[in-house]
């Protein structure tokens, strides 16, 4: 069933759970993520990112909206961290239910004017927009990107930014980073910051760069508000050491397609179902149904 991204995070905002944001880099990565939350009866977002769409090409989209569309989940088809109007309205042309303006790089002001811009154009048709305030962490080569130095959301303007843009969700930047932290790197979320933003913004919050932070962390974000969470690294990391394993065999005869990608699947599924529990996510499609 392909919902909208607010009427996906508006249940979830109702019932204090968070719904699990998969960026499909790839059909098989696609296919794993819908068969996980199938069995765990959760809904879901797709997130493709600008980067993957023009890898994926736009026909890429029709295939997903016929998945979303004959599943019995709720599912959302996302742009992810669109970075001009014109990425955006492509995407509402394609037939993505939600869309992400990432104007957090701009100044306040220009960040205000494009996502309000966006806003007006994509409820016009429909869509769901999320808006982002603050920057999020970059720890390596990642499709989504980010800075080196966060800059938190000040919870005064997340008010402010909600309230002049009339999005229906928004990310905030509260110490997390896309890609999986160094070893040397011990993350850690502000969740004072969380809490502010929480009393003042009555919208859903979303949390990027979720891979690595430790469980109990994101359990708490979530108890707190954090209503999606976005994850790509873990799917995509698990996925390609299982493919290297199985290529590093030495095996030269292993290359259909059929053969190589389903154990790679099967890796994402377990990181999809793990995040999916986490999240408190499982079993809470029936109440798209009510």
């Amino acid at each position: 069933m392909l919902i909208t991204g607010k009427e996906l995070l508006t249940v979830a905002q109702k019932n204090r759970f968070a719904v699990p944001a998969f960026n499909a880099g790839s059909g098989q990565l696609f296919t794993a993520i819908l068969e996980s939350c199938e069995k765990l009866n959760a809904p879901f977002m797709i997130e493709i990112h600008p980067d993957e769409l023009s890898f994926l090409r736009d026909s890429f989209i029709a295939q997903v909206r016929e998945g979303a569309n004959k599943t019995r989940i709720p599912v959302c088809i996302h742009l992810d961290h669109g970075a001009s109007y014109e990425q955006v309205i492509h995407a509402i042309q394609l037939g993505f239910t939600s869309v992400m303006i990432d104007g957090s790089h701009l100044p306040f002001e220009e960040n205000v004017a494009i996502t309000k811009k966006i806003t007006e154009a994509a409820h016009a048709a429909g869509v769901s927009v999320e808006g982002e305030l603050g920057t999020i962490g970059d720890t390596g080569n990642t499709v989504e990107g980010g800075v080196t130095e966060i800059t938190y959301t000040e919870p005064l303007k997340a008010e402010e930014f909600v309230r002049r843009t009339g999005i229906d969700s928004l990310a905030v930047a509260i110490g997390t980073a896309h890609g999986i932290y160094p070893k040397n790197i011990k993350p850690e979320l502000r969740l004072d910051i969380l809490e502010e933003i929480k009393k003042l913004v009555n919208i859903p919050l979303v949390l990027h760069g979720g891979s690595s932070n430790p469980d109990i962390e994101i359990v708490k974000a979530i108890e707190i508000g954090i209503n999606k969470i976005n994850i790509s690294s873990d799917i995509k990391i698990v996925f390609a050491q299982k493919l290297r394993e199985l290529l590093n065999l030495g095996n030269t005869e292993i290359r259909e397609p059929n053969v190589l990608f389903p154990p790679c699947m099967e890796e994402t599924k377990k990181v999809a179902e793990h995040k999916i529990t986490l999240f408190k996510s499982d079993n809470k499609a029936k109440l798209y149904f009510k």
